[in-house]
């Protein structure tokens, strides 16, 4: 934000986890700063909730990672073009449910310092389960 404080940017990519705070704060932080700057919000940990709650405070566009350049630069043109296009196109933003437990498997573990066996209780699950369900990626 001290960077963008004194240059304010044209384009932003935000993750939604940084150290130090959310990264819907800082969307929200650019958007009051400079309601002309473009903010996409990249994350790992996708859901159409924080979609369109990124998207309320200001994001012209939300994507789930895996995401390449292309798609960043796609995102942007699509904001630039038209702001009042629908920013969640829904095939590229709604995960499969294996995906999503995936991707929530792994917030409890890195939660969780990598401990197999703490994860499996606090997800309730067997830790072979765990472990089967670690082995195999959506």
């Amino acid at each position: 934000m001290a960077l963008a404080r004194t240059e304010s940017p044209e384009l932003a990519v935000v993750d939604l986890c940084m150290p130090g705070g959310s990264g819907l704060e800082l969307v929200r932080d650019l958007a009051e700063l400079d309601p002309a700057t473009n903010v996409v919000v990249l994350t790992g940990y996708g859901s159409i909730a924080t979609a369109l709650e990124a998207v309320r405070l200001g994001a012209a566009h939300y994507l789930s990672k895996p995401a390449d350049v292309d798609d960043l630069l796609a995102a942007f043109a699509r904001a630039k073009t038209d702001r009042t296009a629908d920013p969640l196109p829904i095939a590229h933003t709604v995960p499969t449910l294996a995906r999503t437990e995936w991707e929530h498997i792994q917030r409890v573990l890195a939660d969780c310092g990598g401990n197999v066996t703490r994860a499996a209780r606090l997800l309730g699950i067997h830790r072979r389960s765990l472990q089967r369900k670690l082995a195999r990626t959506p």
